[in-house]
């Protein structure tokens, strides 16, 4: 697929059914996952940052993170939907800036979250303002004359924003505002309660995505049942595979190679990631 075809796919894979969306870290990854069967790769910015050697957290800067989804679109011919944290600055010109590059570098959607990380201030942009970046990054994609999925990240459930019972109409009044802003669905990480997912998918004006997080959150087949329209996993396979890397040097180092005799073969992955020639 050229990389209209693929943001055209994209868009149709977020108008019905649920949307199961790995989350790969670098091209090797992406691959692996594009091969398993995946419709389309979403990146993660833990896994993205912890491969460069920093925590998460926007401590990537702008040409670092475009960088890692450049190397991700070259490599598989599914759409790519990249991770851009809060748009690596706090303007509204600073989030267009970084959907630009990330359309320039093959993506045909983001996440952009509400999440203030080296600013100050309240846990959460103000709905004003992050209102006002989603309207750049909306106005930013739409530039690029291809299908465009701005998926707005709330992190009311995530960063344990207002009182547990005042969290789904916080979340519900965000869901109001980031669509009138342009957004085309709610990222909602955090939420496990399978009630509240239901009634936000029932009640938000946007298709709610939720973060499916191993052993807290309501199965797939559950999620799907209550109409999630997309789910990812975040860092957990980038977190599962950096768990066999730890495991595999300590056994090594304890003079056994048992997980070694586990991986995949160096003919495949060189067969995996070498592109035709032309």
């Amino acid at each position: 697929m050229n990389l209209q075809e693929r943001a055209r796919r994209f868009h149709e894979l977020h108008q019905s059914g649920t949307l199961v969306l790995p989350n790969a870290w670098d091209a090797a990854s992406a691959a692996l996952i594009a091969e398993a069967g995946a419709a389309a790769v979403a990146t993660t910015s833990s896994g993205v940052s912890w491969a460069l050697g920093v925590p998460d957290g926007e401590q990537l800067g702008r040409e670092e993170a475009v960088a890692a989804v450049a190397r991700i679109a070259r490599t598989v011919a599914v759409p790519v939907s990249a991770d851009v944290e809060g748009g690596y600055g706090p303007t509204p010109a600073d989030v267009a800036d970084t959907i630009a590059a990330v359309i320039d570098a093959g993506a045909v959607g983001v996440n952009l979250e509400d999440r203030r990380r080296r600013t100050g201030g309240d846990a959460l942009w103000s709905t004003d303002e992050q209102g006002a970046r989603l309207a750049a990054a909306r106005a930013a994609g739409d530039r690029g004359g291809r299908p465009f999925i701005l998926n707005a990240r709330t992190d009311v459930y995530l960063a344990a924003v207002g009182a547990p019972e005042e969290r789904e109409d916080l979340t519900l009044a965000r869901a109001v505002d980031y669509h009138r802003a342009g957004a085309d669905c709610l990222f909602v990480p955090g939420l496990a309660d399978l009630a509240v997912i239901a009634r936000l998918v029932s009640r938000a004006p946007l298709p709610i995505n939720i973060m499916l997080m191993p052993g807290l959150t309501p199965t797939i087949a559950e999620l799907r049942a209550a109409g999630v329209r997309r789910l990812s996993v975040g860092q957990a396979i980038a977190s599962a595979a950096y768990e066999v890397a730890r495991r595999a040097a300590a056994q090594l180092l304890a003079g056994d190679d048992a997980t070694l005799r586990h991986g995949i073969p160096f003919a495949e992955m060189q067969r995996l990631l070498t592109r035709p020639a032309g």
